[in-house]
């Protein structure tokens, strides 16, 4: 089975012209599936035509086309470890296969030889996938950029000519070319894809930017600060890359396993055959028993041990919003005993919502009134702040008056003429030195900042409403906590026995309001995407399995770099959602205890099933062994033990299975 990450790309906020182009290797595109599609497909209209008593000469050349076209690729790569030195799994199912069919059983190599040659499709799409991701993110940041001269000229250059010390101009609505620091003028940029804040942060002269991010309603000039190899977009792709190659250690266990195995097989086979002719049995007899010993000895039985009660446990999580990407997968989460959750676009839902609208006493203004003015005055604005404010207003049912003469000043606000009066909707800060009514000492204005200090221990960014140059109100914005999310931390808890921990680049207070809402104590905020990879492999350290749960191309490293990662589906970054092992589809956190509970539940059946298989095995090669076990015998005993495997691990498709996770 595949072991590597699977990746995608982008996220939501960075959609439109200006967004990354989406990579994504379709599996019939790779040749390992095509050749494994054709085997799969020979081998089901061989089987009926074999049931139904065609002539042996159809069927036959079907399971020919079965064993060469899903055979040829591992038999290769068998026969190159072998010119290595060593004996792989590759090896075996093919000796396996034409063993099988060297003695009349052709159907039961066949079904050897498609078994694996799916397996070895399922790996190279992982493979392709994680190509793709990685590509996908370093088209995040542009290929180009405006490079500043020193006379003041303009030119477009490649963004990895840049040096350090450059001046680049960022036009609204472009991405930022490199990172660096903002020389000149006043902008809001959108950093989603790097801190995961849900909302676009106002950059003036002396703050930093990021490349890749996206530029707002104001042109900047950036002083570049980093080479183009070391931008946070690129320190990105390389964790991602060496978190993927940290799971290989468990990928050379499973290869050391499969060497033994392989070359206990070789072993046992060779004396099975050899022994009785050393004591008088003849060349047919002793081939016979060795073939009869390969048959039942084959892991065929022991593989579907493994697989069915995982892939219903798959279908089942699929069934209800969980798409979990490989069995690997399924199993690892049922192992899992630490979670670390994002907070933007996980614990919330990723979008600005008006949480409190206050009418200051001496406005004159109802609640209702002060919401439809300024959501008049923002009707025409894009920002995402603007478009919660009008939503807020709709979602009440309010009439918007008619608007004149809007403008809107980038970092400070708009302005408009709303019903014949002046409005004006912005940050505070702004509004309050260069409005009319600016006197510090006005008590509207000590309230305003009163109320603004408030919100913003509360996690809340304050919007101020100017009406006719007095402070009429403030409107409090934040971003809304998931129906599902207090009740999903209490079942994490139960689950691993310990509390999840809260990782977010936003800051401390919206994360501590979070926190404080849905039961979380271990608040680690204001964090960039290396800083997340260093609490996830802190809890390793000290050793946790631990899962993550994010959405942002910011989260990607640290899903890459935990035990499981599972990624927010709706509105989750291309990258996020690739470099996850898990998507929920939805969006429905609670769905995430859930599936830990069905994996749990699913290893519990692997268990029972390795335990039926290897049983069904013993007895059957105790029995070739020890006496003379007749091969059709030996042949419904090792289908026997397959059947019974199966149904066993198909008990986790049921409705109920589900409903028994949630309890």
């Amino acid at each position: 089975m595949p072991t590597a990450l699977l990746h995608r790309s982008d996220q939501g906020p960075s959609a439109g012209p200006a967004a990354a182009p989406r990579r994504r290797t379709r599996i019939l595109a790779l040749a390992e599936a095509r050749w494994a599609a054709a085997a799969t497909v020979a081998f089901l209209v061989a089987l009926p035509l074999q049931l139904a008593g065609t002539p042996s000469w159809l069927w036959g050349a079907l399971y020919a086309v079965a064993y060469v076209a899903g055979g040829w690729e591992p038999a290769l790569a068998g026969l190159r470890a072998l010119r290595a030195k060593t004996l792989d799994v590759d090896l075996l199912m093919i000796v396996a296969a034409l063993g099988a069919a060297s003695i009349g059983q052709v159907m039961d190599g066949a079904l050897l030889i498609v078994i694996f040659a799916t397996s070895g499709a399922l790996e190279a799409l992982a493979t392709a996938r994680t190509a793709d991701s990685v590509r996908s993110l370093l088209d995040l940041a542009p290929t180009t950029a405006t490079r500043v001269a020193d006379g003041g000229g303009e030119e477009s250059v490649d963004t990895a000519e840049l040096m350090v010390g450059d001046v680049i101009l960022v036009r609204p609505g472009e991405r930022v070319g490199a990172d660096g620091e903002v020389l000149e003028g006043a902008s809001d940029v959108d950093q989603a894809t790097i801190t995961g804040e849900p909302m676009p942060v106002a950059k003036e002269a002396g703050d930093d930017v990021f490349a890749g991010t996206l530029n707002g309603a104001g042109a900047l000039r950036v002083r570049v600060g980093r080479d183009a190899s070391d931008s946070v977009i690129a320190r990105i792709v390389a964790m991602v890359e060496e978190a993927s190659e940290t799971k290989a250690p468990t990928q050379l266990f499973i290869e050391k396993v499969e060497q033994r195995y392989s070359l206990g097989m070789v072993v046992a086979t060779l004396a099975v055959f050899a022994v009785p002719q050393a004591l008088g049995d003849d060349l047919t007899g002793a081939l016979l028993r060795a073939m009869t010993f390969m048959i039942v000895a084959s892991p065929c039985a022991v593989v579907l041990a493994t697989m069915p009660p995982l892939l219903s446990a798959i279908a089942n999580a699929g069934r209800h919003g969980v798409l979990v990407k490989s069995a690997i997968v399924m199993e690892r989460l049922g192992q899992v005993d630490a979670v670390a959750v994002d907070k933007t676009g996980t614990l919330t839902e990723g979008t600005p919502q008006v949480t409190t609208v206050h009418a200051l006493p001496g406005s004159g203004l109802t609640d209702d009134t002060l919401l439809a003015l300024a959501a008049a005055a923002e009707h025409r604005s894009e920002h995402p702040l603007a478009r919660a404010v009008v939503s807020a207003a709709r979602a009440r049912g309010l009439d918007l008056p008619p608007v004149t003469h809007f403008a809107s000043t980038p970092g400070v606000g708009v302005s408009a003429t709303v019903g014949g009066a002046d409005v004006q909707v912005g940050a505070p800060a702004q509004l309050l030195e260069t409005g009319p009514s600016g006197d510090p000492a006005d008590a509207a204005s000590r309230e305003v900042r009163l109320l603004a200090r408030q919100l913003g221990e509360d996690g809340q960014t304050a919007v101020l409403v100017l009406h006719d140059g007095f402070p009429a109100g403030v409107l409090g914005i934040a971003d809304r906590l998931r129906p599902d999310a207090a009740t999903t931390v209490t079942a994490l808890r139960s689950l691993t026995g310990t509390t999840p921990m809260l990782l977010t680049g936003d800051n401390a207070q919206a994360a501590a309001r979070v926190a404080a809402e849905v039961g979380i104590e271990d608040v680690r905020a204001g964090l960039l995407p290396q800083d997340k990879v260093a609490a996830v492999r802190e809890a390793e350290c000290a050793g946790r399995k631990i899962l993550v749960i994010g959405d942002g191309v910011n989260d990607a490293p640290a899903l890459a770099a935990a035990h499981t990662g599972i990624a927010m589906g709706r509105a989750g970054s291309d990258l996020a959602l690739e470099t996850a092992d898990a998507v929920i589809v939805r969006d429905e956190l609670a769905t995430v205890p859930r599936v830990i509970a069905l994996s749990r539940r699913a290893r519990g059946l692997v268990i029972q099933n390795l335990v039926i298989a290897g049983t069904f095995i013993a007895v059957l090669v105790t029995w070739d062994l020890a006496g003379t076990l007749p091969l059709p015998l030996g042949v419904l005993g090792h289908e026997g033990s397959t059947v019974v495997v199966g149904l066993n691990g198909l008990r986790l498709l049921r409705e109920g299975a589900w409903r028994d996770a949630d309890a």
